[in-house]
Order: structure tokens, then C-alpha cells, then sequence
């Protein structure tokens, strides 16, 4: 499994990780699909105290178990819930951030997190105490390096210019190709992308149109209209020769320089290795340009 550094950090990550939040509620087959990944060698894995109110991150520390060190552990904060009871609120000051630190820590089991991520993120969020809490949990040594989960640019150049974040995770895809305006500023400030959604919810992959959900059926999906989403896929069918859609669309992601790595979801075992040997796969620039040429590079229109 091929690594690349993340940012400015010592942190090596394996070019695709594991999304753990498609692992489900089922323990033992969560498990299994967690210790297949790092026996394949993925190295990172990707959760958030979010998902399913912590049994994520309690299923995570019980696969680490003997493995920690063979593992970059990624997670998330920021969203304040109370387990059982449905909803939750966005809480980005330092005082949740410290006390919520100590609860993923304690469902994951280890001492540390290697990549502590805010979950979110708005403009108007006192930035700066964010960021001291960040800074004081690597000064104790419970985080090495942390970043941000944000589509939002004005978000994004504000932790960029203002603190050491070493990456940005953001929703990449061949049918949103948004973050790619971004990719400039984020390459100048050493700062890596974790590319999450690449295969744009099911789209990007050997399912037929008819039996993609009704939403996009009907919608479309982002700016791309229900007729053009027919067609662009087409197009991509026509051009993939032996490859499979799964392969067009994680290495699209990592012929960027900026992509660290990108994070796939796996609810099951055969997923997880259709996506570890989708992510081998080589194909040479010039096949990657035609890619970029039937696909469309919007801009984000919102949070300026």
C-alpha cells in the first residue's frame, strides 16, 4: 500500500483509508471489516465521535486492540450529542472540545489520536479559541496534529492562515470537483486534502441509473441535471476500457498532488477490497485529462 505525508506532519498515510461510519452497528462484522483493512495495509482510519453516538469509535478501539501502532487514528469533534437521544448541536469552544477529547480517547482506548479534526465549522465560530484547544491538547501530547472537515473556502483560508492545521477534509469526486479551486492555496500552505465521497454516492460505480436513488433520478446531483448526469456517465463508460467505475474514480482523486488519501466507506468485506485494489491502479495522465474534460470544475457559491 503506497503512503503519502499528510501536510506538514511526520504523519504517513496510506493513499486510500477506511471510512468507518458505513461500518454499521453490527459489531462483529464492523470488527471484521476494520481488521481485514489494516491486515491489507491501510493505516488510516477515519471516525467521529458523531457517528452512531460513539459505538463507532468503541468498535474502532476494540479492532486496535495489539494494532495501535500500525495505525493512524483520525476522529472528530465539535458536534455536541447525548447518547440515546436523537439530534445533536454544534459546539466548537475549547471547553467541549477538551472534555470531548477524553471521551473518544477513552472509547477508543489509546492515549492519543494522530489527527483530531474539527467536525464542521462556520465563519462565525470563535475560531481562535478552537484553535487554542487544538494547540493545548498537542502541547499535552493527546493529539500530534489536527485539521478541519469543511466545504466552506472562507472557512478553510481562515484555519489555514490563522493555525497549523496539516490537512482538510473535503467531498472530492470526478462529479465535484469544487475543492479543485482550492487546491492552489492549500499546496502553497503545505496543507494536504483527505478526500472523502469519491465515488459521489453510488454514481461513480457499475450501478446502473435505474437503480441509483430516486432523489438523483429525479434531481440530478449537484449541478449537474438528471439528463446530464445520464449522459456524463455515458461518456465515462465509453472511455474506461477494462477499468470500472470504482477504479475512475479513486484514482482520479489521487492523481492530485494535494490528495493525501482518500477515505472510502465499506459496509462490507468485498467492498473494502474492491476499493484497496481500486486504489492500485495506474493510469497515465493523459487518461486522467480526458477524465477532467467530461466532468465539470464548478466553483463553490456559497460561504465565500
Amino acid at each position: 500500500m503506497k503512503t503519502r505525508k499528510l501536510g506538514r506532519s511526520n504523519l504517513e498515510v496510506s493513499t486510500i483509508g477506511l471510512g468507518c461510519m458505513s461500518l454499521g452497528t453490527n459489531e462483529q462484522e464492523a470488527i471484521a471489516i476494520l481488521e481485514t483493512a489494516i491486515d491489507r495495509g491501510i493505516n488510516y482510519l477515519d471516525t467521529a465521535d458523531l457517528y452512531d453516538q460513539g459505538l463507532n469509535e468503541e468498535f474502532v478501539g476494540k479492532a486496535l486492540k495489539g494494532k495501535r501502532d500500525q495505525v493512524i487514528l483520525a476522529t472528530k469533534v465539535g458536534n455536541r450529542f447525548e447518547r440515546g437521544v436523537s439530534g445533536w448541536s454544534w459546539d466548537p469552544s475549547k471547553k467541549h472540545i477538551m472534555s470531548a477529547v477524553k471521551d473518544s480517547l477513552s472509547r477508543l482506548k489509546t492515549d492519543y489520536i494522530d489527527l483530531y479534526q474539527l467536525h464542521g465549522g462556520t465563519i462565525d465560530d470563535p475560531i481562535d479559541e478552537t484553535i487554542e484547544a487544538f494547540e493545548q491538547l498537542k502541547d499535552e501530547g493527546l493529539i500530534r496534529e489536527y485539521g478541519i472537515s469543511s466545504i466552506r473556502p472562507n472557512v478553510i483560508r481562515e484555519y489555514v492562515k490563522r493555525s497549523n492545521i496539516v490537512s482538510v477534509m473535503m467531498q472530492y469526486s470526478l462529479l465535484d470537483r469544487r475543492p479543485e479551486e482550492l487546491f492552489p492555496f492549500l499546496e502553497e500552505h503545505q496543507v494536504s486534502v483527505v478526500a472523502r465521497g469519491p465515488v459521489a454516492k453510488g454514481i461513480l460505480t457499475e450501478r446502473t441509473f435505474d437503480n441509483l436513488p430516486d432523489k438523483i433520478k429525479k434531481n440530478g446531483y449537484l449541478n449537474y441535471s438528471a439528463q446530464e448526469l445520464r449522459e456524463t456517465r455515458i461518456a465515462l463508460y465509453e472511455m474506461k476500457q477494462q477499468h470500472t467505475m470504482n477504479e475512475l474514480a479513486l484514482t482520479y482523486c489521487l492523481s492530485r498532488p494535494t490528495v493525501a488519501s482518500v477515505i472510502a466507506g465499506a459496509s462490507s468485506l468485498t467492498q473494502l477490497i474492491e476499493n484497496i485494489d481500486a486504489s492500485q491502479v495506474f493510469l497515465p495522465e493523459s487518461f486522467q485529462k480526458q477524465l477532467s474534460t467530461l466532468t465539470k470544475q464548478d466553483l463553490y457559491k456559497d460561504h465565500r
